[in-house]
Order: structure tokens, then sequence, then C-alpha cells
């Protein structure tokens, strides 16, 4: 794995960073009302900003990441995920934008898992299958703000109890997100989470991305993506991992040298892209969860400079490339949001694991912590010095 890791160009090399400052000199943050949900519960949006130009807002409903701005090679600022204006966009036609995935998030066969001898059934969402922890997963749920930082380092801490058998699974499960922002433009989102009794856990964000700006024209089958895996596991026509473990060298699926995505994407003699409608598959990283964050994936959009390293403690990446996105969903910036119109890169477990146990294991017992941290070193390429 190191030799994987080391083929990838340090980030010296890669970008050169240099944001215009804008504002104070310290990482900072704004809080405002984000609409009500019909019972009257208040949502709120807490908007992290540094002194270099990048805001990222986060709501409480779905512990949603809900607009990062950042600004390209010219110092032109642009939100670069997608999502919606208002709540109502979020409560209508949930998409998954920008938020936190679980219990479980990706896909679980028939919606069935067997712990301790007991079969567990939970709300089959998606072509048969569970997706993303049921119909009212993680997403869809208020967060409790608990606390907000200012200083060298901007962050909001949200929780959610989700209780003994929410949506079929075991255990009062107390979960924690962490959404930071520093003066190194880094964004860090950590999840964690602790159980009174066995269950799963696998948690994660669900950001889209268009590093030309939400609301641009061009898609995001043109950004540059690497994804140091040696491995991906191949899927059913259900999307459901075959249990195999197959090697991406001499594939669509190698990402080990900086491709376009769009290069590959409708390669229809691979039956793998048929499936998924292009990309919606784990790459295969490591085996083991790691004790610090490592490389999993990075992006650069050409036209603008703007990319991001993303790295994780988890062993596996779900790459999607936005196959789904039909022309129904209006944007932020009123426009249609189509098929490749944006990335999504997922660190977690590997889909399915309580059922393929070979790929790991998504066992949660009391007195332990299930951590998930995510790392989003932002830079701009090509950047003009200030």
């Amino acid at each position: 794995m190191s030799a994987t890791l080391a083929s990838v160009a340090p980030l010296s090399l890669i970008c050169a960073m240099s944001f215009m400052s804008q504002g104070a000199q310290a990482a900072d943050y704004a809080r405002a009302s984000f609409g009500k949900l019909a019972d009257g519960r208040a949502v709120e949006a807490v908007t992290l900003r540094n002194a270099k130009g990048v805001r990222a807002a986060v709501i409480n409903y779905g512990a949603a990441l809900q607009s990062l701005v950042m600004p390209d090679r010219d110092g032109k600022l642009a939100d670069v995920t997608l999502g919606y204006a208002s709540l109502d966009g979020y409560l209508a036609k949930p998409e998954y934008f920008g938020a936190t995935v679980g219990r479980f998030a990706n896909r679980l066969a028939d919606g069935k898992f067997t712990l301790d001898g007991k079969v567990y059934q939970t709300p089959r969402n998606n072509n048969g299958q569970a997706l993303h922890g049921g119909e009212r997963g993680f997403d869809k749920v208020l967060w409790e703000v608990v606390e907000v930082k200012r200083g060298d380092t901007a962050s909001v801490r949200m929780r959610y109890v989700s209780k003994d058998g929410d949506q079929g699974y075991p255990g009062t499960l107390t979960v924690f997100a962490t959404y930071s922002l520093n003066e190194s433009n880094e964004l860090r989102i950590e999840y964690t989470a602790t159980t009174d009794r066995p269950t799963i856990a696998n948690i994660t964000n669900h950001a889209y991305w268009n590093l030309a700006g939400e609301g641009a024209a061009v898609g995001a089958m043109g950004h540059i993506l690497t994804i140091p895996a040696e491995h991906y596991t191949p899927v059913n026509d259900k999307l459901i991992p075959t249990g195999e473990l197959q090697p991406v060298a001499d594939t669509v699926f190698d990402f080990r040298k900086p491709q376009p995505i769009g290069a590959r994407v409708r390669a229809a003699r691979d039956p793998q892209i048929v499936y998924g409608k292009g990309y919606d598959h784990n790459f295969m990283i490591a085996r083991d969860v790691a004790k610090e964050p490592r490389l999993v994936a990075r992006v650069e959009e050409p036209t603008t400079g703007r990319g991001f390293e993303l790295l994780s403690n988890q062993p596996a990446l779900q790459f999607y490339s936005g196959n789904f996105l039909d022309g129904s969903v209006i944007g932020k910036s009123g426009r249609l949001y189509r098929q490749g119109d944006a990335l999504v890169l997922e660190p977690q477990l590997p889909p399915d694991v309580p059922n393929q146990p070979k790929f790991g294991s998504a066992r949660l017992e009391p007195g332990a912590t299930y951590r998930n941290v995510l790392v989003y070193r932002l830079f701009v390429n090509g950047a003009r010095a200030h």
C-alpha cells in the first residue's frame, strides 16, 4: 500500500495554493435560521469561514454540508457542492445532498444482516435493497447542535441519538458529527458513535461535488480523478457486491493515475458500467481501518484549477458519478441537475460487509467507539501569487 500512495505526487508539486484573504484573520462562524420542519422545530445553518475565502455551510437537518464556497485560480468564488437553497427542497425531494448517511451507509442485500445469530430486517428502500440506513436514515432527521467554536479552527458539533430498533437496527446509537475548517483550507468531518448493545455502524458523508461550480454549465465528467486503489468490488444488477475482489489493472476502474471521469464512464463494453449506469462502485484502499487518515482520492477541475485531496481512516471508498441525477431537481443556482453533473466520494466500510465478513466487520460493541474521519485538503492549481 505504501507504494501505491507514493505514486501520487506530493501536494507541493501538484498545486500552488494562494487563496485571497477576506475578512478576519481567524476562522469564524455565523449562525442563521434555515426554516422549520412541519412540527415546528427550527432548522439551523452554521457557516464556517476562514480568512482565505473558504466558507462551509452546514445544516442540522441531516447534519449536511449545504454549501462549500472556494475561489478558483483567479480568485473567483463559487459554491462547489450540489444542494438546495432552502429547507423545502431537502424535505420534498431528498437526494442525500451533502448529507450524513447511516446507520449503515451504502447497501445491505435485501435489507438484512445477522448479528449473534439473530436476523435483522431494515427497510428496503432501493430496488429491494437497503440504502443509506433506510427510509428515515440519518439524512432525514434533525440533529442537535451541541457546540460551535471559532479560532484557529472554526467548528460545529452535532448529535443524534438513534434509539434501539430505529429502522430495524439493534441498540441505542449515539452519534456525533463534527465539521471544522482551518486556515490551511482543510475541511474536516469526523463521525463518532457509541452503542449500548452490539450493533453495526457505517457512517459517511454524501456530498456531491462540481468544482467548476454547482451552477456551472459544465458538469463533473471533465474532473481529473485519482484513486490509489489496486482493487475494486464488482456488483450484481442490484448493485450489491458479488463477493469478488478484482484488480483495477487493465479495466475502466483504474484510477491509480489521474484520469478524466468522463473518459470511460459510458464504456458499455464493461457490464459493471451498465449495472451502475456509470460508476457506482467500491474501491478497496486497504483492508483495515487506520489510526490516522490516509489519501483515498484526489480531484481537480482543470478549467478553474479547483481541487481537493480526500483523506480518511476508512478502508474503502465508494465512487459515484452522479448517474441517477435526471433533470428533475432544481439546484441552488436555479439550474437543473443532470446525469454526470457531480461526483460523490464516500469513505466508508465496504458495502454489504455485515453479509460479506471476508471484507471486514461493521460490528460495534458497547464500550467501543466507531470513528470515520474525512479531511478535504482544498487547493487551487496554478493560483496567482498574492
